[in-house]
């Protein structure tokens, strides 16, 4: 188990920096996307991040460092995530589709669970359209990344018939 441990220490690593570049692409995107749109900032990464440290948070205020920070940090955190399946055999269009859904589900159960953010239900539908697209390139980029950095050499057939 130990060489089986360093292996999947290195390949979320590997997918940490593979998030970061998602990020990174995502960031251009919605750069992009609210130059032609003109939609404004959200700022309810920021106010999420700081409601689970237990700072104080007002819908009117701006943080755009705990933004970045909350950004940044999920976009790592759920990288090494990919790199864990890339590694392990959970690769290619369909587990970056599954890490698109990871990516939503994580960032809309922290911010409905602190009430800093609405449900998903509740918003207009092209708010839904464009918070998809972007998830979506951070789900495409980290996983080319991840797959391409992490071969899945810790892949194992144990299991494959048990069900």
């Amino acid at each position: 188990m130990a060489g089986r441990g360093s292996g999947l220490a290195r390949a979320a690593l590997r997918g940490m920096a593979a998030g970061l570049l998602g990020t990174a692409a995502m960031t251009v995107g919605e750069l992009v996307e609210q130059r032609l749109t003109h939609r404004p900032d959200s700022h309810i990464p920021g106010r999420t991040l700081r409601t689970l440290f237990g700072r104080p948070t007002s819908n009117t205020a701006l943080y755009p460092g705990w933004n970045h920070a909350m950004h940044w940090a999920t976009g790592a955190s759920l990288g090494a995530l990919r790199g864990i399946w890339s590694v392990t055999g959970i690769r290619g269009p369909s587990a970056t589709a599954a890490h698109g859904v990871v990516r939503l589900a994580f960032d809309q159960t922290l911010e409905n669970a602190t009430g800093a953010g609405a449900a998903p239900a509740l918003w207009p539908a092209s708010e839904k359209a464009i918070d998809y697209l972007h998830k979506g390139t951070y789900a495409v980029v980290t996983g080319l990344v991840s797959d391409a950095f992490n071969p899945p050499v810790l892949t194992t057939r144990a299991g494959a018939r048990s069900h």
